[in-house]
């Protein structure tokens, strides 16, 4: 080994470590981001109706294609693993901040109290009115759409990653757009299946939501997601002819 090539190892570590690190970062933005919008609000792009915390979603499989491709089955299972114990602590300090005493009354912001005009009906069966908490009103109607995203994210991601490799081997690591495509369309499917239905599961049941209902959120849902992994085929491109080199990978091996 040349002294050039020894005195280049530990840059070429560092810019590898780096590329991760960007990666996974904005994996665990967007999910983290996907549990606080959740469904706080539902927006109307054209035919779909689609809750606010979805938008930021196809990004993580974006990711999680780009660390399997250059980093391996193993890192990309890891950072999804983290991803779970982040719902776990985005949950908790939910749970916290819901339980904790507020202050006294005459000290709380103005924002702090909302005024409902009218009872309101929550997805999860509960029912308030009056003067109620906005912290809490916020709590009660994502509480259970946090859960199922978290049981949605990780059978999807998990998914996403093992499909990722599956085409990768079958293909012989070519056929880039196979797999890119191949492994998301699947996993997005499963994650739109999972958290809405563990969402308005209950809601369903109890009459207050029709199959149909429930079957444009999740036809709205996936086809966003499907159009997104589409498009995202042409960074994903860009991003592995430009990545390779740099990182000095070979993404059709196994890394």
């Amino acid at each position: 080994m040349s002294l050039e090539t020894t005195h280049e190892l530990p840059d070429l570590h560092e810019r590898r470590e780096r590329v991760f690190i960007v990666l996974a970062g904005i994996f665990l933005g967007s999910m983290t981001m996907l549990n606080i919008l959740g469904i706080t609000k539902f927006i109307q792009l054209g035919p779909l109706s689609l809750a606010v915390g979805v938008l930021p979603y196809p990004l993580t499989f974006l990711c999680t294609d780009f660390i399997s491709e250059f980093y391996g089955r193993k890192r990309a299972n890891f950072v999804v693993w983290v991803g779970v114990l982040l719902n776990v602590l985005v949950i908790t300090f939910l749970y916290f901040g819901d339980w904790a005493a507020s202050v006294d009354p005459n000290a709380q912001p103005p924002w702090q109290i909302l005024n409902l005009a009218a009872p309101v009906k929550l997805n999860t069966g509960m029912e308030v009115s009056g003067n109620v908490e906005l912290f809490h009103f916020i709590y009660t109607c994502t509480r259970g759409a946090v859960l199922a995203s978290m049981v949605a994210y990780a059978a999807a991601q998990f998914c996403d990653v093992y499909m990722f490799h599956f085409w990768k081997k079958v293909t012989r690591g070519k056929h880039l757009w196979l797999r890119n495509n191949g492994s998301t369309m699947v996993s997005q499917l499963v994650d739109s299946t999972a958290v809405i239905c563990i969402t308005f599961g209950a809601a369903w049941y109890a009459g207050e939501q029709t199959t149909k209902q429930i079957l444009i959120l999740i036809g709205s849902s996936y086809l966003f997601k499907v159009v997104v992994a589409a498009l995202d085929t042409i960074p994903f491109y860009i991003g592995v002819k430009v990545l390779g080199p740099y990182l000095k990978l070979d993404p059709t091996q196994e890394h």
